[in-house]
């Protein structure tokens, strides 16, 4: 019997020879596993984050060198708009009847003779019709066909400020100038004039600040 085995016990609890069972401690072993698990999902989730950042900035500085971006796409918008827009009837080339729909005398004719010798085609000159005769509040209404609403209307839109555009279904070229109860008189004539120019040759969209477009 071995020294290190206790009185009274034999059989299979007696202890012999020089080695001795170890208690392992596996508890310990699985912290250490889940520690490194968790430590290589937070250096993954830190890379990942790290690529994403880059790939941000990087996007946003070639979208910059490459002049991209909401003012770039606005100014390329209405550059489009022009370059596309009809080209506009010079003044002889539009037929205008001067219509007067106020209780005043006169205006229709005094204005048809102003817009003749600024170049323009005069036709009908007297009252409004019912639908329109004392009913217009303002300066004026200018009034023709859809396809003049970006052509005939706009040029003679020069030549009263503040004027109400609007479109029906007539067929002809003929736009109408209709007098309102707010009308005191054309625009001054050298004002029309840079009016007509810039709407002739509208200036260049402007580039953004922060680089070209």
């Amino acid at each position: 019997m071995s020294m290190l085995t206790p009185p009274g016990m034999g059989g299979e609890y007696r202890i012999t020879g020089d080695k001795f069972p170890r208690m392992r401690r596996t508890g310990g072993r699985r912290r250490i596993v889940l520690a490194v698990v968790a430590s290589a999902a937070a250096l993954a989730l830190i890379s990942w984050g790290t690529l994403q950042l880059i790939h941000v900035f990087s996007g946003g500085a070639k979208a910059s060198a490459a002049g991209g971006g909401p003012d770039c796409d606005r100014a390329k918008d209405t550059a489009a708009r022009t370059q596309k827009a009809k080209p506009l009837p010079k003044p002889g080339q539009i037929k205008v009847n001067v219509l007067n729909a106020t209780p005043r005398a006169g205006l229709a004719k005094k204005t048809a003779d102003e817009l003749k010798k600024r170049g323009f085609a005069i036709g009908e000159v007297g009252n409004a019709t019912k639908a329109y005769d004392k009913k217009v509040k303002g300066t004026g209404i200018l009034l023709g066909a859809t396809a003049a609403a970006d052509t005939a209307l706009p040029v003679l839109g020069t030549q009263l400020a503040g004027a109400e555009r609007k479109t029906d279904g007539r067929k002809g070229g003929e736009v109408d100038l209709i007098i309102g109860t707010g009308f005191q008189d054309l625009a001054k004539k050298e004002d029309a004039d840079k009016a007509l120019t810039k709407l002739a040759k509208p200036e260049p969209a402007s580039e953004p600040s922060g680089g070209k477009c």
